[in-house]
């Protein structure tokens, strides 16, 4: 089975009329927002916070009484009569207003003569939800906001309607410059959900849902199956969560993945089917995976892995938000042995380089075991930043790899170092490492040694973790793409906890490859797996969306 690693890409292949229908509606990257500094020194533009791209939002309006969204206004409504709805954002001088509603922002405009409406917003909170009438104006000239989707117009109020009062006091304002922390936002999530990013968020992720469901049925003919989520318990594989029942002794368990339920499907003729599934793990959070998260399950019968890769490939490509960098029309592969000996990982971040080197030549006198290895990752200027807090940070994570033996050094002079390590390698060895590592000047360098597994898989962490570190610094390393990958065959046992016991690198319910079956009983670590199980159906996962 090949795994699908994190991606940015572009759709390609969608029709013209779904573009239309899912174009994103904010169109800056995640933290783009800002509070301008070089505004007019005019007060009239009191909304020069909006520098956000929202497309027009087709259809948001029918069934409402409201007219336009706050995104849609522009020169040529020139004297309309509209009807906004939103939530009070800004007010100055009793007579400037900005509405802002999902979509964007609208500056409104309070009559000179109209007391009793600006008597009202002295005292009404900002987050009020309100209601205004009006018509459409032209700005003066020099008091346009170029940063602003609806910039160049503002509504005159002709009625103001409060449809809810905030309270004096909220827990935290809706202002990017001064977000509270995340456990009081989750706290009042209801408050949290008006910030543009996750208007963003939720708007995109519905968009690329329905553009999967579209692909899959309309352009595949793929059956949508929603399968049950109440199950027995497994032995096996993730903690579940358990669900008691009227019945002494009795219980559920809710599914920790939809894909237990494929043997029935293909046996019963579904020969293609997918679902978007909620999926729940009674274990801690990761990265990428929540105790309760979204899968996009795809299953067919009949196929093998290009076929499979192809469909993949083809789905993203159709399916991706046009807010992301365009994705490679076909993507890499690579084998699980040449992820682990360049990354230490079967999940490889190719957005930066500093592969692992093998210098296991050097110091072999050093091997004590079969399967003996040495490696390193040498990060040279502007990367050079071993603190004090990153060597303890990754001699903690090296606890985690007791087979390997880790060094870690700054160093400014080589001459010297090779010197000192002299007493660790040897000499001979040191004069062969001198010959692999080609490096000048300051450099940070990371080597381990001992068995292959966890010399590869603690180095992978260091390069992880310190590119990290360096880019907290404010040192750019990763590129802003992300870059996908295939990583094709992965081991199919790997050695168990007891001794000489064996147990699925993946898990059991797959297959060897054909050519692979004779070493079966003789040597089974050298085995490969395929993405073919014996119900002759395909998994492929994509998790968190």
């Amino acid at each position: 089975m090949s795994r699908l690693l994190p991606f940015i890409c572009k759709r390609t292949l969608r029709p013209k009329r779904l573009i239309q229908v899912l174009t994103p509606n904010v169109c800056m990257l995640p933290n783009s927002t800002k509070f301008s500094t070089k505004s007019p020194k005019n007060i009239y533009l009191v909304d020069d916070t909006d520098n956000e791209n929202h497309g027009p939002q087709r259809n948001s309006n029918i069934y409402t009484y409201r007219t336009y969204t706050c995104t849609e206004l522009r020169r040529e409504n020139v004297g309309e009569r509209v009807t906004l709805c939103g939530w009070l954002e800004f007010q100055r001088m009793n007579k400037f207003l900005v509405i802002r509603d999902g979509y964007g922002h609208t500056q409104l405009l309070i009559k000179d003569q109209d007391v009793e409406t600006q008597l009202l917003v002295k005292t009404l909170p900002y987050e009020s939800v309100i209601k205004v009438t009006g018509t459409v104006l032209t700005r003066p000239e020099g008091m346009i906001n170029k940063n602003q989707e609806t910039g160049e117009v503002e509504v005159l109020i002709e009625t103001f309607e409060v449809l809810n009062k905030a309270n004096d006091n909220l827990p935290f304002n809706i202002r990017e410059y001064q977000k509270a922390k995340e456990a009081l936002r989750m706290k009042f999530r209801y408050i949290d959900l008006r910030f543009e990013g996750m208007q963003r968020n939720m708007r995109v992720r519905s968009d690329l849902l329905m553009a999967m469901r579209t692909y899959l049925v309309n352009e595949c003919n793929f059956v949508d199956v929603e399968t049950p989520t109440l199950f027995k318990a497994t032995p096996g594989g993730a903690q579940e969560f358990i669900v008691p029942t009227r019945f002494p002794g009795q219980f559920y368990s809710l599914v920790q993945s939809p894909q237990q339920f494929k043997q029935m499907l293909m046996a019963g003729a579904i020969d293609r089917y997918f679902q978007i599934a909620r999926c729940y793990r009674d274990e801690g959070s990761r990265s990428d995976r929540q105790p309760e998260f979204t899968q996009l399950d795809i299953e067919m019968s009949f196929t093998d892995c290009k076929g499979v890769m192809n469909l993949v490939e083809e789905l993203l490509q159709y399916s991706w938000p046009s807010i992301l960098k365009p994705l490679p029309r076909r993507f890499p592969q690579i084998t699980y042995k040449e992820a682990m000996e360049k990354y230490g990982t079967d999940k490889p971040d190719l957005r930066f380089h500093f592969h692992l080197q093998n210098c296991t030549v050097a110091c072999k006198k050093l091997a004590t075991t079969d399967n003996f290895a040495a490696y390193y990752i040498l990060f040279e200027e502007p990367h050079v930043h071993l603190s004090t807090s990153i060597k303890q940070k990754l001699k903690r994570l090296s606890q985690n790899y007791p087979k390997a033996k880790f060094i870690q050094s700054k160093i400014t002079n080589w001459k010297d170092w090779f010197l000192r390590m002299s007493g660790v390698f040897g000499e001979e060895s040191c004069d062969i490492l001198r010959q692999l590592i080609h490096a000048k000047g300051n450099s940070v360098l990371f080597l381990a040694y001992g068995d292959w597994k966890h010399v590869v898989s603690l180095l992978g962490t260091c390069r992880l973790e310190y590119v990290e570190h360096v880019e907290a610094q404010g040192i750019k390393v990763k590129d802003d793409s992300f870059h996908p990958v295939w990583v094709t065959d992965f081991p199919l046992f790997e050695e168990g906890e007891n001794a000489n016991g064996l147990q699925s690198n993946h898990h059991p319910f797959t297959a060897p490859h054909p050519e692979d079956v004779g070493l079966l009983q003789t040597e089974p670590l050298k085995l490969y797996w395929v993405m073919q199980q014996f119900t002759n159906t395909i998994v492929v996962p994509i998790y968190t969306i």
